[in-house]
């Protein structure tokens, strides 16, 4: 199965510097994530939600697809093979999520809002297409660990809206922790593949900190 997030805590760093990254950095310890993906927020948070991560990941070609663009090796290259394939599910998963979900919620500061999310979408971009050697890999292998503890958020909005929640393909955890582990053995290639999974990672924790300050704003407002 893919990762779900008790994996990722009951890992840890049993696989390594990314293991060790992923339990401190990844989406699974925000406060604001944790409270989205447990659904006692309004429909309107959950909704807003949805509507910026496809600002993030919606579109295609993804951050997935341009690391397949960019990979230098078969194990790279058959993983985000894989993981390419299973996000076409999870991208078309959640824009049938944000038209169910209708227009976003009025909000304060909008256009600063969706100019910071439209910025964080380039940086992603950026690392998906970096030519030096584990970058993108990295990058890509953040998301699809990253993305359990989203798509905990994405089915508590389904959920709501009583839509249908489809069965993840994304790979087994056990191919994604071998093809981290292949990588980082060569120690030019870790270095790369870790600071990729760590600029996703910030990109994530600045989206959920967005989402929280909005949530704040119309509370406020």
């Amino acid at each position: 199965m893919p990762f779900d997030t008790a994996q990722i805590a009951r890992l840890g760093g049993t696989w390594g510097a990314m293991g060790s990254l992923v339990a401190s950095d990844g989406s699974a310890n925000h406060p604001y994530l944790r409270r989205l993906a447990a659904d006692p927020e309004p429909l309107r948070d959950l909704a807003d939600a949805a509507h910026f991560i496809c600002v993030l990941h919606g579109r295609h070609p993804g951050l997935v697809e341009h690391a397949l663009d960019h990979a230098q090796v078969s194990l790279e290259r058959d993983w985000l093979e894989a993981a390419a394939s299973a996000f076409a599910t999870e991208r078309a998963y959640l824009v049938r999520i944000v038209a169910a979900a209708g227009s976003l919620p009025s909000t304060p500061g909008h256009a600063e809002s969706e100019a910071a999310a439209q910025a964080q979408r380039h940086a992603l971009d950026m690392l998906a297409q970096s030519d030096r050697a584990g970058c993108a890999a990295g990058a890509a292998l953040a998301l699809a660990i990253d993305w359990a503890t989203i798509r905990e958020v994405l089915d508590a909005v389904a959920n709501r809206l009583s839509l249908a929640v489809p069965v993840s393909t994304l790979p087994l955890a056990e191919e994604t922790v071998s093809v981290v582990d292949a990588l980082a053995r060569e120690a030019a290639m870790e270095r790369a593949m870790l600071f990729g999974a760590q600029q996703v990672f910030a990109q994530h924790r600045g989206l959920w900190d967005l989402l929280e300050a909005r949530a704040s704003a119309r509370t406020r407002g």
